[in-house]
């Protein structure tokens, strides 16, 4: 298996800069969760409004532990039984973990354990969960081409993951927790 060096990766995470990473299907954009002025930079690279909300991806559950203990066991019951793999959930912020930033105007956090194996690679060796959003303005198409992602961003984003990109052909879908309604 492909192991790429994160170190410059994680160096970018941690002082707030943005990163260019594979997953699943496209390009990703991901950025430190807990960094106001690095979420607000995808948003603005995106052309992206706050009140939507970004994606969390994690490397496994543990990483987000905090956030599922108060779940029912039958709704951990259902993250089990789609992760790690390419369905994102909204799942309730009863602690308020996460920022606006992230959340949007949602009470819920969208979260997705990935199954790329260098997004999962990535996230354990950031130590935490990062922002995951398709590479791409808002309303275009996304990039699944790394050339096209080096002309689109390689001049505003600090670093590019190598690597190459899943087999999928949709990006993940998106469920919500509480009433179990497919968002896409």
């Amino acid at each position: 298996m492909f192991q790429p060096d994160l170190t410059k990766a994680c160096e970018a995470l941690e002082r707030g800069g943005i990163i260019a990473y594979p997953t699943e299907a496209v390009w990703g954009l991901g950025c430190d969760p807990n960094n106001s002025s690095a979420i607000q930079r995808i948003l603005e690279l995106k052309q992206r409004p706050a009140a939507k909300g970004l994606i969390v991806v994690a490397a496994d559950m543990m990483q987000i532990e905090d956030l599922l203990a108060p779940l029912s066991s039958l709704q951990t019951e259902q993250l089990r039984a789609t992760w790690p793999g390419p369905v994102t959930w909204l799942i309730p912020d009863q602690q308020n973990l996460f920022s606006s930033w992230v959340k949007g105007e949602h009470a819920t956090v969208a979260v997705r354990v990935s199954a790329h194996p260098i997004v999962q690679q990535l996230c354990k060796a950031f130590g935490r969960p990062i922002v995951s959003t398709s590479a791409n303005i808002a309303g275009q198409m996304e990039i699944r081409d790394r050339s096209e992602l080096v002309v689109t961003f390689a001049e505003i984003i600090d670093c590019i993951v190598p690597g190459e990109l899943g087999s999928r052909a949709a990006v993940s879908e998106i469920r919500d927790l509480v009433s179990g309604a497919k968002l896409r």
